[in-house]
């Protein structure tokens, strides 16, 4: 496949003077190669692709960075998110399609763009950063005996750790998922520009789960120093731009047809279906997933220019260990298949 870049967006600049003020990462080309060349096996054994995007971006602040202004995330929903359509591999959903006669197997392959250190598919289970997360020292027992030592598994965690495992495995077997790594707004940007141009050939069968925090504002290049801010100069007087939005020229330019999810956290609910429904007018894009930021972990609103539903985790199905990225997930395959049908 070629990469064909779009010269136009929504809002009618050249795509590549938006772009042209963000560096591109030093490994932009090797990265794209991955990218592609993950793309092109899957597109030719006739799989479904979704980039999930995860983790906040950061704003440096120098050149030669030290300081930046960070968006604080910790890839909690993008991690849970993108193990969902992963595990359709090998999981029926007859349990949320009751009407359905077959076993379903949607095939998802992912390509899972998140910053650095923040929680990834299945890795997630075993970071303390997750509320649900174990930690190795805990999972792990030190049975001294005489002039050795062994390590045991704690037998009480095992049901949990075997299932996370079977199913790592078997995606790994599969080669299914592909994690790419970003720290800056300037490498976001461009990688997520690349995989939506990777999938774009496959049209309808792609989907973007764009879960990331991405910065509001950020530092032109030019207007930041080579060295680090020195204190001894007094309070710097940082004049912050705004960051395109990038919404319109993935929908309507990058992967025109794909299926494309975007969110909104509000704080004030009588804004967060009217903001949605905003964001959706102006991008023209298929879903946006609105919450709460006080009970963003229990309650989500899914609304498209036709319709609104509202998904919600109960205290019961939270205390049995039950996430609300699956309902989201399998809610939105039912999209994404009724959406890949159309033509329209």
């Amino acid at each position: 496949m070629n990469c064909n870049y779009p010269q136009t967006n929504d809002l009618g600049a050249s795509t590549e003077d938006e772009l042209a003020e963000f560096s591109p990462p030093k490994l932009l080309h090797e990265t794209k190669n991955k990218i592609f060349q993950f793309v092109d096996k899957h597109y030719t054994n006739n799989k479904r692709i979704v980039v999930v995007t995860s983790g906040g971006t950061a704003v440096p602040l120098e050149n030669k960075t030290v300081r930046f202004i960070d968006n604080f995330s910790t890839g909690t929903r993008g991690s849970a998110a993108a193990e969902y359509p992963l595990l359709y591999i090998i999981r029926s959903l007859i349990s949320y399609l009751a009407c359905t006669r077959y076993f379903l197997q949607a095939g998802y392959a992912v390509i899972f763009l998140h910053r650095v250190k923040t929680l990834i598919p299945f890795r997630r289970h075993l970071d303390k950063n997750n509320s649900k997360g174990l930690s190795l020292l805990d999972i792990f027992q030190l049975n001294p005996s005489s002039g050795s030592v062994s390590i045991t598994v704690d037998q009480s965690q095992i049901p949990q750790l075997a299932q996370v495992l079977k199913d790592y495995q078997s995606v790994q077997r599969r080669q299914m998922l592909l994690c790419v790594e970003f720290v800056t707004l300037c490498d976001y940007l461009h990688y997520l520009r690349a995989a939506a141009e990777a999938i774009q050939p496959l049209g309808r069968a792609a989907m973007i789960f764009l879960a990331a925090a991405v910065s509001d504002f950020y530092v032109p290049g030019y207007a930041l120093p080579e060295h680090k801010i020195q204190s001894a100069h007094g309070p710097p007087v940082i004049h912050l731009r705004q960051v395109p939005k990038m919404l319109g020229c993935l929908a309507q330019e990058w992967a025109k047809k794909a299926f494309v999810v975007s969110f909104k956290l509000e704080t004030d609910h009588s804004l967060l279906v009217r903001k949605a429904r905003e964001a959706l007018d102006k991008y023209k894009h298929q879903v946006v997933i609105a919450n709460l930021l006080e009970n963003r972990r229990t309650k989500l609103e899914v609304i498209t220019s036709q319709d609104h539903c509202t998904l919600t985790l109960m205290k019961e199905e939270l205390e049995g260990g039950k996430e609300l990225e699956e309902k989201l997930i399998a809610d939105l395959v039912v999209r994404h298949n009724q959406f890949a049908n159309s033509d329209t």
